[in-house]
């Protein structure tokens, strides 16, 4: 599943390719992704005015045209590629191939396509104040901003008997640290992913947040500007190329103490740790 970086990757390619343009029309072919496709009429004619994003959904932004809605009527389009989505900005005449479910026409003679093979991918309209749709209310702060602190984590974590690392993967705790990337910073802040979330100290959150920003940081600087960065010769999503410390690497040696990596699951999802980096005791903070 593409997870914050890799939506932020796509977030900035189509912000450079998107912003100012107007959407002309649309084509549905497959409306059935995770939840129904159906977009307003009002959404013809809008100009996009900026992509961001929020925990792992892009926000397509678009100013509404005075023959279309209400003059300055705002609103967005809430993207999620799901499992195995990509968007693509293609010119307009690019015939679709099997798994591509929507094209939104925009003016300059090009379109964003979404291609979603197993359609857990969800596109929904929403008006301002965009924040209050249903998938977006809930959620916690964003792992790069000032809200997000080692305080702030220790709070929530009061009395949670939950593995820490299923707690921070919680996007109502934090909004869209994934399973990469939780696994690598439980890593860096020297915590076993298995304790208790309550039981992590306020110093051991300081170094889980810190190592949170850093993984976060240094995979989005690997990621690239462009949605080619983000795509293989198929269309097909790739990730960063990106030497990971235990994702993936269980029984190989840790690359800090050469001790084997040991696999376990917590929430249903795959875990790796290093049994002595990550000790028994890791919930103190200190690290080896």
């Amino acid at each position: 599943m593409p997870e914050l970086p890799e939506v932020e990757t796509t977030r900035r390619g189509l912000a450079a390719l998107l912003t100012d343009r107007f959407i002309v029309g649309w084509t549905i072919r497959n409306p059935n992704l995770r939840w129904p496709v159906q977009l307003p009429a009002q959404l013809r004619g809008g100009r996009i005015c900026g992509v961001r994003r929020r925990a792992k959904y892009l926000i397509v932004e678009v100013i509404g045209a005075s023959h279309a809605a209400a003059v300055g009527e705002r609103g967005a389009l809430i993207m999620h590629l799901g499992m195995s989505g990509n968007l693509r900005v293609l010119p307009v005449e690019t015939a679709p191939g099997k798994h591509d479910h929507l094209d939104i026409v925009l003016s300059g003679a090009l379109l964003l396509r979404l291609n979603d093979p197993r359609r857990f991918g969800s596109v929904h309209w929403q008006a301002d104040p965009v924040e209050e749709h249903w998938l977006l209310r809930k959620l916690g702060p964003e792992p790069l901003s000032t809200e997000f602190s080692g305080a702030y984590l220790k709070a929530r974590a009061r009395r949670r008997r939950v593995a820490v690392k299923n707690f921070i993967m919680d996007g109502q705790i934090v909004a869209g640290v994934g399973n990469i990337y939780a696994s690598e910073a439980l890593f860096l802040a020297g915590i076993r992913p298995t304790t208790r979330a309550g039981r992590v100290t306020l110093l051991g959150y300081e170094r889980l947040v810190a190592a949170i920003r850093q993984v976060l940081e240094q995979a989005i600087a690997l990621g690239g500007t462009t949605l080619r960065d983000f795509v293989d010769q198929d269309g097909n999503p790739g990730y960063f190329k990106q030497s990971l410390n235990v994702y993936g690497r269980d029984g190989l040696p840790c690359p800090r103490c050469a001790t084997p990596l040991k696999g376990v699951r917590t929430g249903q999802r795959a875990t790796v740790f290093c049994p002595k980096c990550q000790s028994a005791q890791s919930f103190s903070g200190r690290r080896c």
